[in-house]
């Protein structure tokens, strides 16, 4: 990614969504060419000369103190996600290590498969770039078999993006959905930026999909820790589950994502079928597969 691009229309995208009267600005006299505040309202508001702000829209980072960038996270309203993400992407490109080969493969701790096996919910394990490293039987049974898939597209924002089926399950949920997925990965590419299959992965989700483009474009960044997922699944119908997104210790990078319903609800109670379905089927999968000896051993 480029770097001086990604700080320009990042600030760009800030600024359009904050008038001058929000800002308890006079807005100037006459017509105004740009949505939003122009670069010397931000500049004024920052207590920074113009042509320093200009600068560091430009990507001209380079000695920029975290005074400035504090007073410009507070001129852009930025919350706490934005205001990290700005400071990322301000870091000195000569202070970033330069990678030319993919990052070494992820792996998960037995200890973890483990966890994901006794978790009663849907739960998995992402990754870099929203991989999914791992999930538990009812976090497939709901979205996929990504452990069935390709590694490379073992992703969730491949699966989101670029499979129908997403889209059936996620219904009329599913532009939030994507819309925050994407705005999850500009977080991660802002502190990632010389991470190559990152940059493939952009390029493959522009190249396929619109709608990832336009939602890209608008340079959101959120951190999702906890909140409400809402599906409507091809055969228990309509569920709502309340998620927690915690970071494993020891493991950079990774995070477990759980999705838990009301007790005693209608979510709760589809949960519990597709639970059970899903289990007749790998038992029944199982049976299929095991040797024949051990078969009749256990028929008696």
């Amino acid at each position: 990614m480029d770097h001086s691009t990604e700080i320009r229309e990042f600030l760009r995208t800030r600024r359009a969504r904050i008038t001058p009267e929000e800002a308890g600005l006079t807005p100037h006299p006459g017509p105004r060419r740009v949505p939003g505040l122009r670069r010397e309202e931000v500049a004024q508001l920052a207590g920074v000369s113009v042509d320093y702000y200009v600068r560091l829209e430009r990507g001209r980072t380079q000695g920029v103190s975290r005074t400035v960038l504090d007073a410009v996270a507070r001129a852009l309203r930025l919350d706490d996600a934005e205001r990290s993400h700005l400071f990322d992407l301000a870091q000195p490109t000569e202070a970033r290590p330069r990678r030319k080969r993919p990052l070494s493969p992820q792996r998960v701790h037995p200890a973890l498969y483990q966890a994901l096996d006794a978790i009663s919910t849907p739960a998995m394990v992402l990754g870099r770039r929203m991989d999914v490293l791992a999930t538990n039987r009812l976090a497939s049974a709901l979205y996929t078999d990504f452990q069935a898939r390709p590694h490379a597209e073992r992703n969730f924002l491949r699966y989101l993006f670029l499979d129908e089926a997403a889209r059936t399950l996620y219904g009329e949920h599913w532009n939030k959905a994507a819309a925050e997925t994407v705005a999850t990965l500009h977080l991660y590419a802002g502190s990632h930026p010389d991470d190559p299959q990152l940059t493939d992965l952009i390029g493959e989700l522009s190249l396929h999909d619109a709608d990832f483009r336009s939602m890209w474009a608008d340079h959101d960044v959120r951190a999702h820790a906890t909140g409400t997922k809402y599906f409507h699944h091809p055969l228990v119908g309509d569920l709502a589950f309340h998620f927690v997104t915690l970071d494993v210790a020891g493991a950079p990078d990774q995070s477990l994502v759980i999705l838990t319903p009301e007790p005693a609800s209608p979510s709760a109670e589809a949960l519990s079928i597709l639970a059970s379905w899903t289990g007749t089927a790998a038992a029944a999968a199982a049976a299929a597969s095991a040797p024949a000896e051990e078969t009749r051993d256990r028929t008696g």
